[in-house]
């Protein structure tokens, strides 16, 4: 499945065995355990996929390599008892009864980034997980190349098939494996969102982009322009976009799965397609990473579309918020009084907290339509950083339904941590001139703060949580596991895996 723009998914089939004919230009991803009965070589973990000959071969040749199994080691070699060109060996650490999905995910993850130049991909770790093997194995294969000539980009086609191995291949298996593989890639549409450069995904753009892909799916979009945007009273998404020569837009897409009986969910994400900071200009150093600012949004629009295409029984409604942050003669200004959607007034103290201006006129609008939850996720604070690092996003809101997105993003691997909104941190947001402030006084508790502040615009009686990803939504350092170096496409699989509770608990 193609997404927008840059990537083509691997094609993802199920098997019960090997190929009878060798297949010279394909590789099988064989999972490794450290220790053996002989001494402390790599054991293979293939339970009935192998035969003796070819599990004798692969660990013989571990041995002479000095290969251990470690976690995430990998070893690559060539079998002549097995019908494929080389076997690459992960390593997964101590032999034990089970490992978690995340272990086999980063396992997978980590082998499909190795692999330069081949486009038929075997494995066996889907014995021990089938979903968590393929989401790995196609998120680790993700590479974007939009914008590189003939002088940079890759020379090889990279990994385009994948069978996973499973002794059941009837159709519980191959749904599974649909699932996976539609999981995985709409990851991937919410990474090439972010990693394409605000050169060419300014908020009109992104709009057009994101209908399309609607549309695709069968969801009802509607788009609002600035002129619209203006006469219904959006305050916050005008007064952030209007600094820009590239005018606001808001998305709307709506799937209709659950009837007039199921739960209805509203998904809001932040769309700064990119942030200077406007009048409150930030520092030059690695402004460049604020191309990742429409993180939420890429998320958001994602998990939707997900959503439609696995036809899951339940009603989600997306706000998507899209603006480009820029300061210019007609920039708003410290000090400036806008109304966001709804009439509450907001003194801009600080034109850099823009995010959650454009996110409550957004957060307002979806709650018209009476969801009885609403996730909201933004790139919204340096704090987040700070308090819990690149990997972990912080979850606030309700209660119970803010620990409940917490456990499930944690089950799924992208690691949510639950964090407070104390009451006293609404007096910090009071202004001398209008109903609230957009920042506090104080540099401490940012993420909560600005947490605080989307807690004013969510309507009585809807459970709600904000996913602060900050620094989750994009990776700036190296690859690791099944993530790559920039957009991570964080925290579409927590979404969409709420969605799915959500849809079969209520």
């Amino acid at each position: 499945m193609s997404t927008s723009p840059g990537y083509l998914s691997p094609s993802v089939t199920v098997a019960s065995a090997l190929p009878k004919r060798r297949v010279d230009a394909s590789v099988l991803i064989v999972p490794v355990v450290s220790g053996s009965e002989d001494g402390d070589g790599a054991t293979v973990v293939a339970d009935g996929y192998l035969d003796a000959e070819a599990v004798g071969e692969i660990e013989a040749a571990l041995e002479a390599l000095g290969a251990k199994g470690g976690n995430e080691q990998l070893t690559r070699i060539v079998v002549s008892a097995l019908p494929v060109g080389s076997v690459l060996a992960v390593g997964l650490g101590k032999s034990r009864d089970e490992w978690s999905a995340e272990t086999i995910r980063r396992a997978a993850g980590v082998a499909a980034r190795s692999l330069s130049g081949v486009e038929n991909v075997y494995t066996t770790l889907s014995h021990l997980d089938l979903g968590a093997a393929i989401e790995g194995l196609v998120l680790g294969a993700y590479r974007f190349s939009e914008f590189r000539s003939e002088k940079t980009a890759p020379k090889d086609a990279g990994v385009r098939k994948i069978t996973a191995l499973t002794p059941d291949t009837k159709a519980a298996a191959k749904d599974a494996a649909a699932r996976a593989e539609a999981i995985a890639t709409a990851v991937a549409t919410a990474r090439d969102f972010v990693n394409t450069p605000p050169s060419h995904l300014f908020p009109a753009e992104f709009a057009m982009r994101a209908k399309a892909l609607g549309e695709d799916a069968g969801l009802d979009v509607e788009v609002l322009d600035e002129k619209a945007l203006t006469k219904d009273g959006y305050g916050g998404i005008i007064g952030v976009g209007k600094g820009s020569s590239r005018p606001p837009r808001l998305v709307r897409l709506a799937h209709r799965g659950g009837g007039r009986k199921g739960k209805k969910v509203a998904l809001v994400g932040k769309g700064i397609t990119f942030d200077t900071g406007g009048i409150s200009i930030k520092p030059a150093a690695n402004m460049h990473h604020m191309t990742s600012d429409m993180g939420g949004a890429a998320a958001v629009i994602a998990t939707v579309v997900l959503a439609a295409r696995l036809k899951l029984p339940i009603d989600v409604v997306a706000y998507v918020p899209m603006a480009e942050n820029m300061p210019s003669s007609t920039a708003q200004r410290p000090g400036d009084v806008l109304t966001q959607y709804g009439g509450t007034t907001v003194e801009v103290l600080n034109t850099d907290a823009e995010g959650r201006l454009i996110l409550a006129d957004a957060i307002v609008r979806a709650c018209e339509d009476g969801p009885d939850y609403l996730i909201e996720t933004s790139t919204l604070t340096g704090a987040q950083t700070v308090a819990l690092g690149a990997r972990t996003p912080g979850v606030m809101g309700s209660d119970d339904f803010r620990d409940r997105v917490a456990e499930i993003s944690q089950g799924v691997g992208e690691n949510a941590w639950a964090m407070p909104l104390p009451e006293e941190l609404k007096d910090d947001l009071k202004s001398t001139v209008a109903d609230l402030a957009n920042v506090s006084g104080s540099r401490f508790a940012g993420m909560l703060v600005a947490g605080t502040y989307l807690r004013e615009f969510v309507a009585d009686g809807v459970e709600w949580a904000h996913i602060d990803i900050a620094a989750p939504a994009y990776n700036s350092g190296g690859p690791w596991g099944y993530t790559p170096k920039g957009g991570t496409g964080v925290p579409t699989r927590t979404m969409f895996a709420v969605l799915e509770d959500i849809a079969a608990s209520g």
